[in-house]
């Protein structure tokens, strides 16, 4: 009989954007691979058999703890060898029901960014770093992708053992794949002029990913500068009003959720973010390799990524004054950052991460030496 594999998240999109290579191979090896998430069942490449969770975003939704009973009857009746846990809500509801098992699985946190860093208010840092510690004795290995995530998680003992990985690795091979050709028709089907200079943003429009700040940042800018905003959200009405209330209306694009970043990619003349904090951005990472200059916030995940003034330009969080210098700046040129944040993002490709990320899984599964995987520095 094959053994098993569970990889849960909050949402079915996260394991379908970042982790199907990784179910892809573990199936590829003889395991038998599960998801279980929030949203209804649904055709999964990679998958042999996807559960229905009633995850919720709020941390005290009574779902949640249903989804946590939900899990815990699917771990003791399907017997997994392994479960991974993704995104912050999962990862704690999961680990929550492991809890007193008598004979539990091995257990995989993959930290894709702790919702808390040192300018987070005490109390909610408390809270978010103690359901942490609370979750640390089911938690076999802790894989994380930013200095300070690893930093804290050592320093607090968050997992038998933590170990940091270079993330999940993006898709070069999509990017490569785009042309210019592509660009120019998204500008073009945008109404999106040749000599404009296009801003591009991707992310969900959320109050961490501060898409206002950019908005409000696009005033001090010259005319001819626009800005992309894909993405979906609770948010995203919020930022569509902002616009139209700073007269900015013909000059920020929301195009909803984006299925063809690669040719957003290339229809764009720099790239741009004002996130609270991250694990390790894809958007960066993807628009650094397309080797478009980065304007981002000076927070953990977008400072891994990048070395200021040399790859790519940070400016103080929420400074909606400080983002439109750093972008100014791009406009006037910024001779070799594009070609450098090439080469700083070269690294973190699916093909490079790939192996570094499984030798981790392996390790708990039995497939590798007996000596711990070597953590990725």
């Amino acid at each position: 009989m094959k053994q098993k594999v569970l990889f849960t998240a909050s949402t079915y999109s996260h394991i379908r954007n970042f982790h199907l290579p990784y179910l892809d191979a573990l199936r590829g090896m003889g395991y038998e691979t599960h998801v279980a998430c929030a949203g209804p069942p649904e055709a999964a490449p990679a998958v042999d058999r996807l559960f229905a969770l009633p995850f919720r975003k709020s941390m005290r939704a009574p779902d949640n703890f249903r989804a946590a009973g939900m899990l815990r009857r699917q771990i003791m009746e399907e017997n997994y060898a392994l479960v991974v846990a993704h995104t912050s809500l999962a990862a704690f509801f999961t680990r929550l029901a492991m809890k007193g098992m008598k004979s539990r699985p091995k257990s995989v946190n993959m930290v894709h960014g702790y919702l808390f860093d040192d300018a987070t208010p005490f109390l909610k840092k408390r809270l978010l770093l103690d359901a942490e510690r609370l979750t640390a004795p089911e938690t076999d290995l802790l894989l994380t992708m930013n200095a300070w995530d690893t930093r804290t998680a050592e320093a607090c003992r968050l997992g038998t053992r933590v170990a940091k990985v270079p993330g999940v690795g993006f898709d070069a091979a999509r990017l490569d794949a785009a042309t210019a050709a592509g660009g120019a028709a998204l500008r073009a089907r945008y109404g999106i002029p040749p000599d404009a200079f296009l801003l591009l943003y991707a992310a969900e429009f959320s109050a961490r990913k501060s898409q206002r700040v950019v908005i409000e940042a696009l005033r001090y800018l010259p005319e001819h500068v626009v800005l992309a905003l894909p993405g979906q959200g609770a948010l995203l009405e919020e930022c569509k009003a902002l616009a139209e209330r700073l007269g900015l209306g013909e000059r920020v694009i929301f195009p909803g959720q984006a299925s063809d970043m690669p040719a957003w990619y290339r229809a764009a003349d720099a790239a741009v973010s004002a996130s609270r904090s991250e694990g390790l951005p894809f958007n960066i990472m993807e628009a650094m390799y397309c080797a478009l200059p980065v304007a981002a916030s000076a927070v953990k995940g977008h400072a891994d990524l990048i070395e200021d003034g040399v790859s790519g330009l940070l400016y103080p969080y929420g400074n909606a004054a400080a983002c439109a210098d750093r972008l100014r700046r791009l406009l006037d040129g910024a001779p070799g950052l594009g070609e450098a944040a090439r080469a700083a993002a070269a690294p973190y490709a699916l093909a490079e991460v790939k192996d570094a990320v499984l030798a981790q899984y392996a390790s708990l599964l039995g497939e590798a030496e007996r000596e711990p995987a070597p953590a990725y520095r």
